[in-house]
């Protein structure tokens, strides 16, 4: 017997793809099956290329099912398949060191100059997640001390918090940097007056030379009482920008030049660069070694969980720890995280609003929080993600389908299902033998949450009824192709133009064509048609039909298009208004 012909063969595989598509997001993969079918029909062996057909066939007609059909039927025929233990997910990793202290305390520290993207997500997400693992403490700390060349801006304090709220990481304590420079002046003046920093009036290259010669620069030897006096000169406006800087001392031979006698306070013109909350009243500001480390003794930091590009910062910190006699916090220095495809430079972003490229920061191109939580993309998926990246220490490229996987199996679960056909074109069916009426579940599986419910009555000697079907659906129709409407009835192609396809009823029941490589698409009733507007990640926008069932459908409901994607709802009035998350 032909093995396309084997009624049983072709049921083995069916079940096997279906199987598989359902544990792959819906698509199931062909050369899996050919090992699964030869390890239980050791027979076929010698007909391979013949068995690789039909599996091919059994295989493309599985795939052309929507993910909720491939699972309401393999719940529906074999339901023992499906009820295996979740696989356990993935957890932190313990902290080092973390029985060394009474409460654990982490934080994250942005500069208020943009709002924040995926690339802050890991420091924020690690950071939470080990606070409330060990029922720490949380703390958001603006670094906003550099009102000239990373000049912070008002608005995004808010948008800060706003984004830090709609990822769930609960802020304990929150501290603004720009509040705190009292604090940072009596430190750099305890280090001035044990003679562990200075204030260095050398022009920046003579200093670079004795640096890199690892020579003393002429300020560095001067005499305590020297220092002090030049310190109170920069107290009180004695110096201009650029005169004068003060360095926190480190030994004069370390390998690394950078770390030599690094910089922590200079003097800003705040008069022509004034800070946009405490104005001109500052002109000593402390460069980020010195905010930072002070402020993490003086919160009670016990782990800083930074990106690796910050360990020379961590070097030159622990000098004023050794000056002060304060101990360093634990310190986790991860590997660089990268998303291929996002756009996530800060000035970038910035640049591009101001110049029109984008319309905002929630503008759909973006990897913007605003952005993807705009799109649908959920807080607990981002989550996901780096916890399963963690705290490695080498560098991650990961691409928006990581995220996307998550966000799938979060929305799957989640969302209830609805038509969209777009570019809508006329499907014409002649000789319905009476009226159907079409259940269409919310959810395959949760049949509680009730169905849409569409009554399709045929009219006149044609006994004729008008839907509406996906342009891409009706290019893709052959002359005398059998096609399954989702939920409905099947047909078969009559005719078609560019504006109208003609079919005759072919039957009611599935079962009739579920054997064949049949096409199942989505359909609207013409006359019950709802205007719809996706709008994509690009930014363009898909126009077309919903159904009449998204008008009851509120701004931030996240659904899915069957055979479209999921989508987030953002208006819902004359037309409705979606914008596209992901398959």
């Amino acid at each position: 017997m032909a093995l396309e012909n084997d009624t049983e063969l072709r049921e083995f595989i069916r079940k096997a793809a279906l199987l598989n598509a359902v544990g792959h997001d819906g698509k199931a993969q062909a050369g899996a099956m050919v090992g699964k079918v030869l390890g239980e029909k050791a027979e076929l062996r010698s007909r391979v290329k013949e068995l690789s057909v039909v599996i091919n066939q059994v295989v493309a007609e599985v795939n052309n099912l929507s993910l909720s059909e491939q699972k309401a039927i393999v719940e529906k025929n074999w339901p023992q398949t499906q009820k295996k233990p979740e696989a356990e997910e993935k957890k932190l990793s313990p902290l080092p060191n973390a029985e060394k202290y009474k409460q654990i305390v982490t934080r994250f520290s942005p500069n208020p100059d943009c709002v924040l993207h995926l690339g802050s997500a890991r420091a924020i997400v690690l950071s939470h997640e080990y606070a409330r693992m060990y029922n720490g403490k949380f703390i958001l700390r603006f670094e906003d001390t550099d009102p000239k060349t990373k000049k912070p801006q008002l608005p995004f304090y808010d948008a800060i918090r706003e984004d830090l709220k709609w990822l769930g990481c609960k802020i304990d304590e929150e501290y603004i940097q720009s509040d705190r420079l009292e604090i940072y002046y009596e430190i750099v003046g305890r280090m001035i007056g044990d003679g562990n920093a200075y204030v260095c009036e050398c022009a920046p290259e003579d200093f670079r030379k004795a640096t890199l010669a690892k020579e003393a620069c002429p300020c560095r030897n001067m005499s305590p009482a020297e220092q002090r006096e030049r310190w109170q000169k920069m107290l009180s406006g004695g110096y201009q920008e650029g005169q004068a800087v003060v360095r926190v001392k480190t030994e004069l031979d370390h390998p690394n030049p950078a770390i030599r006698d690094w910089p922590a306070l200079r003097v800003i013109d705040t008069k022509k660069y004034p800070h946009p909350r405490v104005g001109s009243k500052y002109f000593l500001w402390p460069l980020y070694n010195l905010a930072a480390g002070v402020d993490d003794h003086l919160m009670g930091m016990t782990h800083i969980i930074r990106g690796k590009e910050h360990y020379t910062n961590m070097v030159r910190q622990k000098y004023m720890y050794q000056h002060l006699g304060w101990e360093y916090p634990e310190a986790i220095h991860y590997g660089r995280l990268k998303i291929t495809g996002a756009a996530l430079s800060k000035s970038k972003i910035v640049a591009g609003i101001k110049e029109g490229d984008f319309t905002d920061f929630d503008d759909p191109r973006l990897g913007t929080f605003a952005a993807l939580k705009k799109r649908g993309i959920t807080a607990e998926a981002i989550k996901k993600m780096i916890i399963e990246v963690g705290t490695k220490p080498n560098d991650v490229t990961l691409s928006w389908e990581n995220l996307y996987s998550h966000n799938r199996r979060i929305l799957d679960a989640s969302s209830n299902r609805y038509f969209f056909v777009a570019a809508p074109v006329e499907l014409k069916v002649v000789g319905l033998p009476k009226a159907f009426v079409a259940k269409l579940p919310l959810h395959p599986e949760h049949p509680e949450r009730g169905v849409r419910q569409y009554t399709i009555s045929a009219s006149g000697n044609e006994k004729a009824v008008s839907l509406w079907i996906a342009q891409k659906d009706a290019e893709a129709i052959l002359q005398d192709q059998t096609i399954r409407l989702m939920e409905l009835f099947n047909i078969q192609i009559q005719s078609k133009t560019e504006t109208c396809v003609t079919a005759a009823f072919a039957s009611e029941s599935y079962e009739d064509v579920r054997k064949l490589k049949v096409q199942l698409i989505q359909w609207i009733p013409k006359g019950s048609e709802y205007p719809a507007e996706v709008v994509q990640q690009d930014a363009t926008v898909t126009k077309g039909y919903s159904e009449l069932a998204c008008k009851k459908l509120k701004p931030d409901d996240i659904i899915q298009f069957e055979r479209y994607g999921f989508v987030r709802v953002d208006e819902v009035g004359e037309k409705l208004v979606a914008y596209y998350a992901q398959k």
